[in-house]
């Protein structure tokens, strides 16, 4: 399967998640990096199946959120060669990753909400958006190209 490089089948912990969750097949998984609302950079399993992302402590193998793919309202993308992305769900806080491979993750999202609701997936291409990283705090994040490389600035807004 793609992604699935810190194998999900084999890993009972895992597999346990996903049983006790319903869901089954596993569109993809990888390590990535989340950033927190207070700017800590946390390592996570992101599992994405064919009704939920699932982000997990690789450490302690404990499941840390569970997002429904139909929560999604959005995807946000910097239009340079980055590995940011966000994902934006109004009904609960939004959630900043970075990944070598976030073109792929972009696409199996896509395809994953498509399949199951027939809803095509916004995603925004901007080089600079903003986003829920808490309840209450709403941070923007900027890309700029500068001397050949991507150089990303948070910008918090604070409390809304």
């Amino acid at each position: 399967m793609p992604g699935d490089y810190i194998g999900v089948p084999s890993d009972p912990y895992l597999s346990k998640i996903l049983r006790k969750q319903g869901d089954g097949k596993v569109l993809f998984a990888d390590k990535i990096l989340r950033f927190t609302g207070s700017g800590k950079i946390k390592q996570r399993i992101l599992l994405i199946t064919d009704f939920a992302i699932y982000l997990i402590d690789p450490n302690s193998d404990v499941l840390k959120r569970r997002i429904a793919l139909a929560a999604v309202d959005k995807i946000c993308v910097s239009e340079l060669n980055d590995n940011f992305f966000a994902i934006i769900i109004p009904s609960e806080y939004d959630c900043l990753m970075a990944t070598t491979r976030k073109a792929e993750v972009v696409k199996v999202i896509m395809e994953a909400t498509k399949s199951t609701s027939e809803y095509e997936l916004e995603v925004l291409h901007s080089n600079r958006f903003e986003y829920n990283a808490a309840a209450d705090m709403v941070k923007k994040v900027v890309f700029e190209e500068i001397d050949g490389s991507v150089r990303t600035r948070f910008i918090g807004k604070g409390n809304q």
